[in-house]
């Protein structure tokens, strides 16, 4: 009987062994931006004060010529595309307007209530507007600030 013709033997590749994916070392947080800790030091320095003198620290803050509104603006351009330092700026800024929801929470009803707008509602437009400062003339900034505190219901308006 004539032998079945065996087939050569297949050249066994060798398995390569996966290699688990490189894991990437926790390394320490990212350092905040300036304009961060400046916005988080603002929050702490008007947390306690009276409305008129918190309104007139965020005003100083963010004077025409201020360090602030520049810092902010190149942080804001930086973090883009950087979800990480975008979000703590975002919070930063929270925290100032929370600070100023709380000094108007604790005006008397009869000031707080005068306007109707919700205290979270208040502090949102205070902020924007002491924000908006910064693109005033200098001059302007003393009648913006009492348009500010005439809105809160905090100063009386000029008769």
């Amino acid at each position: 009987m004539p032998r079945a013709h065996k087939r050569p033997k297949k050249a066994t590749k060798k398995k390569k062994k996966r290699r688990a994916p490189a894991r990437r070392s926790r390394s320490a947080a990212p350092r905040p931006l300036l304009a961060e800790t400046r916005l988080l030091a603002l929050a702490r320095d008007i947390a306690h004060l009276p409305l008129p003198a918190a309104i007139d620290k965020l005003a100083a803050a963010w004077a025409p010529n201020a360090p602030l509104p520049g810092e902010l603006a190149a942080a804001w351009t930086r973090s883009h595309g950087n979800k990480t330092a975008a979000l703590a700026l975002a919070y930063a800024r929270e925290q100032v307007r929370f600070s100023l929801q709380e000094i108007v929470e604790a005006l008397p009803a009869a000031k707080r209530d005068r306007n109707g707008a919700a205290a979270e509602t208040l502090a949102w437009i205070m902020l924007a507007a002491c924000e908006a400062l910064a693109h005033e003339a200098p001059t302007a900034v003393p009648d913006r600030v009492r348009a500010i505190l005439e809105l809160s219901g905090y100063a009386a308006s000029p008769s």
